[in-house]
C-alpha cells in the first residue's frame, strides 16, 4: 500500500493527518499543492477542493477527520480509546478542536480592535473549557497515552507560538494544564515534524497580508 498525503504548507488540517501518519510509523509521501492555482489532478481527487487528501494507492480519502479515522481503523498502534463511549467523547473533542481553529481564524481576520478583543475573549473561553476536562496528570489529553485529540490540538497550539512572537500574549495565563499540554505536544516528534522549518515565517507573512487589525499591529511593530 502506497500512501500519499496531498497537503498545503499552512493547513492545520493537513498537520493533524501528518501527525497521525507519523504516530503510526508508516512511510508516506507528502505532495504540496497551490490552492490558488489548483491542478486538474487535484480537482479530480478532492471534491471539495481542499487539503488534506490521502491517496491510498490510487484511491482518495478526503476530510482530515475521516483520514484520521481511516488510518486508525487500518494501522497500528491504535490512537483512539478502546472503550466506545471514550471514543465518542474523543471524537467530540476533535470537533471542538476544529471550532477552536475557526475562532483562531476569526481572531487573525478581525477587522478592528474591538473585534480582535472579542475573539481573544472567545479563545480564552475555549481554553478554559479545555482546562476543565484535562486530567490532573498529563502529559496528553487523556493522560499518558497520545491520542488523535492530541494530533488535532498540536496544530492549534502552534498558532500561538507565532501570535506570541508578534506580541499577542497572555492566552494561557488562566489555564496552566492547557499550557503544560501545549508544551508537551510541542516536544512530540510527530508534532514538530508535521510542518516545514519555514512554517513560522510563512505563517507570519500570511498574517501580514490579511488586512486585519492584527496585520496593522504587525506593521506597527515592524516600524517601531
Amino acid at each position: 500500500m502506497t500512501l500519499t498525503l496531498i497537503s498545503h504548507t499552512l493547513c492545520p488540517y493537513v498537520q493533524r493527518a501528518a501527525i497521525v501518519l507519523a504516530e503510526k510509523g508508516v512511510a508516506f509521501e507528502r505532495r504540496d499543492v497551490d490552492l490558488a492555482n489548483k491542478p486538474d489532478w487535484f480537482k479530480a481527487v478532492s471534491p471539495l477542493g481542499k487539503t488534506p487528501v490521502l491517496l491510498v494507492d490510487e484511491d482518495a480519502v478526503f476530510e482530515s477527520a475521516v483520514i484520521c479515522e481511516y488510518l486508525d481503523d487500518t494501522l497500528l498502534p491504535r490512537l483512539h480509546p478502546g472503550d466506545a463511549l471514550q471514543r465518542a467523547q474523543h471524537r467530540a473533542w476533535m470537533e471542538f478542536g476544529s471550532s477552536v481553529l475557526n475562532t483562531i481564524a476569526a481572531f487573525y481576520n478581525a477587522p478592528d480592535a474591538a473585534a480582535l478583543q472579542s475573539r481573544r475573549e472567545e479563545l480564552a473561553a475555549r481554553l478554559a473549557q479545555l482546562e476543565a476536562v484535562l486530567p490532573a496528570r498529563g502529559p496528553f489529553f487523556s493522560g499518558e497515552a497520545f491520542s488523535i485529540v492530541d494530533a488535532v490540538f498540536g496544530p492549534v497550539f502552534r498558532y500561538f507560538d507565532v501570535f506570541e512572537a508578534l506580541g499577542e500574549t497572555g492566552f494561557f495565563d488562566a489555564t496552566p494544564k492547557v499550557l503544560a499540554w501545549r508544551a508537551a505536544l510541542a516536544q512530540r516528534p510527530s508534532v514538530r515534524q508535521a510542518v516545514r522549518g519555514d512554517y513560522a515565517a510563512a505563517l507570519t507573512q500570511f498574517l501580514r497580508r490579511r488586512g486585519s487589525e492584527l496585520s496593522r499591529r504587525m506593521e506597527g511593530v515592524a516600524t517601531a
